[in-house]
């Protein structure tokens, strides 16, 4: 008797869970696989609510998940990009130091970037930074030349004709109600009826802790949704930014801050802040859901990140009501830039895990359970990393399941 593959569930149609589908059917070694997606089409939140920049790994600790699979996973989303003739360009950015007391972090990310692995990373003095931006700031730089953008809606698209094309499944407008076993089976109770399954795997980004819940993990971090809002540049003046302008991450804040990105589409967007989100879906301010603002102030984790870093969490807030600050902030990138420059622009929410100690998790996190695998935290660069994310579940589920 032979015996029958097992078969896959994948909750959450971002595009890491899309990529993740996609790596299981290729691989042939399972029988059906489904992603299950609460929306009605795929890439709807994170995904289709980012800047769509193509991130080279140049940030992230060496050793962790977040610099290995970046650097790995940029190279296997810049292929599929050529492949499936999606729109994408490598354009290079510029992290700027805009004063003395940034030269040494400047020197520290260099370092960084050389350990992760990138490749053609430069240092620039003021003379050689006008030559790439003539409008921004800075008195040293480094030029990242392996950085890109792409249009992250169109990758999940051609993953998902791809993987219905490999015998894949994807049901829409599948929200997930429960989780239970039966037998050695998993019994996935959504709004589209039940589904049967052996495995499990929790892609499901900003919902990614309810769904461990509902599989019977206890939430030991828990997700804390960030806004973070952009402004465009009017036409006129969007000559002021060519490709992309950063920062120099300050250590004390626990996200990158704004920073300029050019839009394959066309167009430049300044952004994003980080302020909290009254809603885990709370793409505007006034989108408020009691239920997951009971979760935030539930969690003693939120109090004791705020203990930690309520004068930044102030001055974020301050800045979401007020385009005046978040121009000043700006300025300090590309000085010329006004607020008569700036028009509202669009908004993502940031799926952050933060752990009970009020620190923010800061690398992938991969949960193991009863044949279940749950991803519970995946922020950027998770978009860019996502072919290599899913060769990680693939290779666990291979090995362990």
């Amino acid at each position: 008797m032979i015996k029958s593959k097992k078969e896959i569930i994948v909750i959450g149609g971002g595009i890491v869970g899309a990529a993740t589908a996609y790596q299981l059917c290729q691989s042939q070694n399972y029988g059906k696989v489904t992603i299950l997606e609460k929306e009605d089409i795929l890439g709807n939140h994170q995904t289709g609510n980012n800047s769509g920049v193509l991130h080279s790994g140049l940030y992230y600790k060496p050793g962790s998940a977040k610099a290995k699979l970046a650097v790995k996973g940029i190279q296997q989303m810049i292929r599929f990009c050529e492949d499936n003739s999606i729109p994408h360009e490598i354009c290079g950015k510029l992290v700027v130091a805009c004063n003395d007391s940034e030269l040494a972090r400047l020197e520290d990310l260099y370092k960084r970037g050389q350990q992760n692995g990138l490749i053609g990373l430069k240092k620039l003095n003021r003379e050689q930074i006008l030559e790439i931006e003539p409008h921004a700031a800075g008195i040293a730089a480094i030029h990242v030349p392996q950085e890109g953008i792409v249009d992250y809606k169109k990758v999940v698209a051609a993953i998902a004709l791809r993987l219905q094309n490999g015998g894949g499944n994807i049901v829409t407008s599948a929200k997930v109600t429960g989780l239970n076993r039966l037998n050695s089976k998993w019994i996935v109770n959504t709004t589209r009826g039940d589904f049967e399954t052996d495995i499990i795997v929790n892609c499901a980004g900003l919902y990614c802790d309810r769904i461990s819940e509902l599989a019977g993990e206890k939430r030991e971090t828990r997700i804390i949704p960030f806004r973070g809002e952009y402004y465009k540049i009017k036409a006129e003046r969007q000559f002021l930014v060519k490709n992309l302008i950063y920062p120099v991450p300050d250590p004390q804040f626990p996200f990158l801050g704004v920073h300029f990105t050019r839009l394959i589409s066309g167009g430049v967007e300044a952004g994003p802040n980080a302020v909290l989100a009254l809603a885990r879906e709370g793409y505007r301010k006034s989108q408020i859901n009691l239920g997951d603002l009971y979760d935030i102030f539930s969690y003693d984790g939120f109090w004791r990140f705020l203990q930690k870093h309520w004068s930044m969490s102030l001055e974020e807030l301050l800045r979401s009501f007020s385009k005046r600050l978040f121009c000043q902030s700006l300025q300090k990138l590309v000085p010329a830039i006004k607020e008569e420059d700036l028009e509202i622009g669009g908004a993502g929410v940031r799926a952050q895990a933060i752990f009970p100690d009020g620190n923010l998790v800061q690398d992938f996190n991969l949960v193991s359970g009863n044949n279940a695998l749950h991803l519970l935290n995946a922020p950027s660069p998770a978009a860019t990393a996502s072919f290599a994310i899913a060769e990680e579940i693939a290779n666990y589920i291979a090995i362990s399941f």
